[in-house]
């Protein structure tokens, strides 16, 4: 080859491998193409535990519904714009409104998520927030928290394991806590019953099928187990329940052993021995949010548990401005949330916060390490998008904005 034409094929190979690494902003430029891709990727029983609601799933349709519903009117004529996604929570100043909300068994979507998804939260200052049934503890995950985590509890009955527990979580570095009050039973979920997995999870001839056909996730699970991992577990949990328990309804894992549902007492209980933030996550019902408030909650998380637990309750978009009417306490939100633009319209509706649990799950699946970088990203320039078009240079006008204009 001569010379120039080899100049000519060098330039063209390198130019080619730079196609190749193409932006993921132009290969999964929204969360449906991350979704597409991790379900490619999910074995099927993984994909229905992530992505099934309860019921007929019409919960979840309307989340989905109530937040379309929910439009602004543009305004134009602002020039050039950089809008500053700041926002005031809790007392301070975060550079996102938005964070990682909590999954439970998230390692069985994605080798070591809790971990990457902790780190992923630390590089990007969000807060992420650890479920009391995940797949790794607190104390797994303490070498990797940031400045803002969050731990989740599913209420134990017992007063000395909560304490433990409460014990456990300061320790490692978790400074709020987020105390679930919308789960009195295990929901039935039936599109996850009907893909197999049981409980406690137990690799069957049709599971292990599911498997072979993802060598992706399977590679992950198996590596996991060489480093002496074993299969995804409960982990903060071990130090409570002595033997694995068979004959559970195939949506109520071991934690149910341990779980009461929580009355008032309870919630006063934890005021008394938590010293830090404390959350109530899980409130519909705006009398319900105004006893809270009462009781001493530091900030209400309004949410309906993204449809996987009650399929006849309203979209909790619905609910949302009754209840930033009846509390002066933060309001969190989840439920529903795909991108940008929804968490501008929860903003818009009364929440000073937005917390995203599946959109995370769906980003690490479909990418893997890289997914949620890329999520947190993908929001954040979708959030500028469209506070470029409606002429809003940060978020502390947003609720003016809805006053004024949400159709």
């Amino acid at each position: 080859m001569a010379p120039g034409a080899a100049a000519l094929f060098l330039a063209e190979s390198a130019g080619e491998r730079t196609n190749a690494r193409m932006d993921l902003h132009q290969r999964y430029p929204g969360l449906d193409d991350l979704k597409r891709r991790a379900e490619r990727r999910l074995p099927r029983f993984v994909w229905d535990y992530l992505d099934s609601g309860t019921g007929s799933e019409a919960a979840r349709a309307r989340n989905r519904t109530g937040l379309d519903r929910a439009g602004f009117l543009p305004s134009v004529l602002h020039g050039p714009m950089d809008p500053d996604l700041s926002v005031l929570f809790l007392g301070s100043r975060r550079a996102l409104p938005f964070g990682i909300a909590p999954v439970g068994m998230s390692g069985l979507i994605w080798p070591d998520a809790e971990g990457v998804l902790a780190r992923s939260a630390a590089a990007a200052g969000i807060p992420f927030c650890l479920s009391t049934v995940a797949s790794q503890s607190p104390e797994d995950l303490a070498p990797h928290l940031g400045g803002d985590a969050w731990f989740q509890l599913y209420p134990p009955k017992d007063e000395a394991i909560r304490s433990d527990l409460l014990a456990r979580a300061r320790d490692a570095g978790f400074e709020t806590l987020v105390l679930t009050v919308d789960v009195p039973a295990a929901s039935r979920r039936e599109r996850q019953t009907r893909s197999g997995l049981t409980q406690p999870p137990r690799l069957t001839p049709r599971l292990l099928a599911q498997i072979a056909q993802r060598p992706a996730w399977a590679l992950g699970m198996a590596r996991r187990r060489l480093e002496g991992r074993g299969m995804p577990r409960m982990r903060t949990l071990d130090k409570y329940i002595s033997a694995p328990q068979a004959n559970l309804p195939p949506t109520a894992h071991i934690g149910y052993l341990l779980r009461t549902s929580p009355d008032w007492e309870y919630v006063h209980w934890l005021r008394r021995n938590w010293d830090g933030p404390l959350v109530i996550k899980g409130v519909l019902r705006a009398e319900n949010a105004a006893r809270l408030q009462q009781a001493g909650a530091d900030a209400l998380w309004v949410s309906n548990h993204g449809g996987r637990q009650f399929d006849g309750c309203p979209a909790a978009i619905d609910l949302l401005p009754e209840i930033r009417a009846a509390v002066d306490v933060p309001l969190i939100f989840d439920s529903g949330i795909e991108g940008g633009l929804d968490i501008l319209r929860a903003l818009a509706l009364g929440a000073d916060f937005v917390m995203l649990g599946r959109a995370f799950h769906y980003a690490l699946a479909a990418l893997g390490p890289a997914g949620p970088a890329h999520l947190i990203d993908m929001l954040a320039k979708d959030m500028q998008a469209n506070m470029s078009q409606l002429g809003l240079p940060g978020l502390d006008d947003v609720r003016n904005l809805q006053q004024r204009e949400l159709d």
